[in-house]
């Protein structure tokens, strides 16, 4: 398990919440831009400045967040 900046953990929560909202309420223009200015802060979080993600990073950083995996 990888450990992942809290601030990166909030973000990618914060993501899955704007999107659940967003699926609940399509349509919704505000929602929708949070949720681009959510992805692009994951995107290009200094966390992985090295080197882009891999797949299986994103799986586990969104498993983590939702409380799947121990910290």
């Amino acid at each position: 398990m990888r450990s992942f900046p809290d601030d990166l953990a909030r973000t990618q929560r914060e993501w899955s919440a704007t999107y659940q909202r967003l699926a609940e309420h399509p349509g919704r223009t505000e929602l929708r831009r949070r949720l681009y200015r959510l992805s692009t802060e994951l995107f290009f979080h200094p966390h992985w400045e090295r080197r882009r993600p891999r797949p299986a990073e994103w799986w586990e950083l969104r498993d983590q967040a939702r409380g799947r995996l121990d910290r």
